[in-house]
């Protein structure tokens, strides 16, 4: 066989072998969709554990900052002076506001989780593509070939 005629034989492929192709290449395409989506969400919830995390921090030292608070106000009012219940006064405030830096840190994390965005606009795209695709129509012929069904 010349090139020539390996050339016209792989423009005339059958519909099966069109078929087979099509089928892979969607295929491949979906795969593809799904491995973007993957990496996209990914991140977004890497974003979401460290606010997450951050959230908890807050939490937790909210949480440790009112037994210290609740010693400060009671040696206050016995003591009626200021000495060592300032002391607990002055770490409870700052448990407090190291819990208000990390509320702020974590929701400036939440805020940049975003749908992804992306993975939204590839399968638009794709969607756009496969919706623009018309079937072909086959010629309508007398001679053509009926198949004969068995009646059951």
């Amino acid at each position: 066989m010349s090139a020539a005629d390996q050339g016209t034989q792989g423009a005339e492929r059958t519909l099966g072998q069109l078929v087979a192709t099509a089928t892979a290449e969607m295929s491949a395409l979906v795969h593809d969709e799904i491995a973007l989506a993957k990496a996209e969400l990914r991140q977004d919830v890497k974003r979401a554990g460290i606010g997450g995390a951050a959230i908890s921090v807050a939490g937790v030292l909210a949480l440790f900052s009112l037994p210290v608070l609740s010693f400060a106000a009671a040696y206050g009012i016995h003591n009626l002076g200021l000495g060592l219940a300032w002391s607990f006064l002055i770490v409870g405030v700052a448990f407090l506001l190291i819990a208000g830096v990390a509320a702020l840190f974590a929701v400036s994390k939440f805020k940049k989780v975003k749908p992804p965005e992306r993975s939204i606009a590839s399968v638009k795209q794709t969607a756009a593509v496969v919706g623009t695709v018309k079937p072909h129509p086959r010629p309508f012929s007398d001679n053509a070939v009926g198949v004969a069904r068995s009646s059951s």
